[in-house]
């Protein structure tokens, strides 16, 4: 549990600075399979942190207007029903369709503004609010840190 907002937001963005390299990847290399990520490439992981991430944006938005989220219960029915894997393929699937600028663009700028969107969030209602907390926890520092072995064999197979 964190004290404040700040907290959360500064583990967040320390948890989130390793994954800037990928943005910085020679298309090349972020094309390039990896065995050690799951078979994942560069634009892969990319992708898949981005689209989790999204989904905690999208609750900020909702929760800086309204005391409850939509998307944090239909992304939680969805996995529960469909099973992550099919949403995980349908995420790689979605992502693969965007030109590379626009990914390395989106990859750049969602987190700081999933931060700032956070900032106008009031604390009761994501800081203090178990259920909300456990998903932006979750999609954010939860899941960063799961794919941080992915990051390292995409980051040293980029580096030879």
């Amino acid at each position: 549990m964190y004290l404040d907002a700040l907290e959360f937001l500064e583990e967040e963005h320390d948890a989130w600075a390793p994954f800037e390299a990928l943005a910085d990847l020679p298309d090349p290399d972020l094309d390039q399979p990896v065995e050690g990520a799951h078979g994942w490439t560069g634009r892969d992981l990319m992708a898949h942190m981005i689209a989790w991430q999204a989904v905690s944006l999208d609750a900020a938005r909702e929760l800086a207007v309204g005391e409850a989220s939509p998307t944090i219960a239909k992304v939680d029915a969805d996995w529960e029903a469909r099973g992550g894997e099919v949403v995980n393929e349908e995420i790689q699937a979605r992502w693969a369709a965007l030109p590379l600028d626009e990914l390395r663009a989106t990859f750049r700028s969602q987190p700081g503004e999933l931060r700032g969107t956070l900032t106008v969030v009031p604390e009761a209602r994501w800081i203090k609010h178990p259920t909300h907390m456990e998903s932006f926890n979750g999609e954010t520092i939860d899941h960063y840190r799961e794919h941080l072995p992915d990051l390292e064999a995409i980051l040293a197979a980029a580096r030879g």
